[in-house]
């Protein structure tokens, strides 16, 4: 097991505890956890490629990590109603669409490789910095409602934008066993 790895894992272990912080009203703590979660996210990347550890099983551990933490903020913001309701279904929904693509692909033996688009990369910034921006107001006592519903919608566009992006790749793949055509 390499040192990423571990880290990667360590990150996933954080969820549940982010989740729980922030179910129980503990902004500032739940912030926290969430810039370790991104600090150790930029640690073990650059360990994986600086010492030549990238590993097969850390590309898919990685994104995997990522999206747990930010889909399990986000459903635990949309539930306690700290967000729009209707963005964490986009943003939820996004990923099961993407998820739901690849498997569907892997099941009738026409695999497809899903390269982060920059749309994408853009997206998962956007949506990372939303959601430390709506901790961090939390936990800090920020006064930021004002600019949470102007930020979804930008949050929104994106996903869709993005989702859209990787349903055309998945489409073009299909059609003639291409993705990148």
């Amino acid at each position: 097991m390499s040192i990423p790895n571990l880290i990667t894992i360590f990150r996933i272990l954080l969820v549940p505890l982010t989740m729980w912080l922030i179910v129980t009203g503990q902004y500032l703590p739940a912030f926290l956890v969430f810039v370790v979660a991104g600090v150790s996210d930029g640690i073990d990347g650059f360990i994986a490629k600086r010492f030549n550890q990238v590993t097969e099983l850390g590309t898919y551990l990685d994104p995997l990590a990522d999206k747990l933490l930010l889909v399990s903020i986000y459903l635990a913001m949309g539930f306690l109603e700290l967000m729009p309701p209707l963005l964490v279904i986009i943003v939820v929904s996004r990923d099961v669409m993407i998820v739901g693509a690849v498997l569907l692909s892997w099941v009738i033996d026409r695999p497809v490789e899903m390269q982060p688009l920059w749309i994408s990369k853009l997206n998962t910034t956007v949506q990372i910095t939303f959601a430390g921006f709506i901790l961090a107001g939390l936990g800090l006592k920020l006064g930021v409602d004002g600019y949470i519903l102007t930020l979804s919608f930008l949050v929104g566009a994106l996903t869709v934008a993005s989702g859209a992006a990787y349903m055309l790749q998945w489409l073009k793949h299909m059609a003639n066993g291409n993705g990148h055509s």
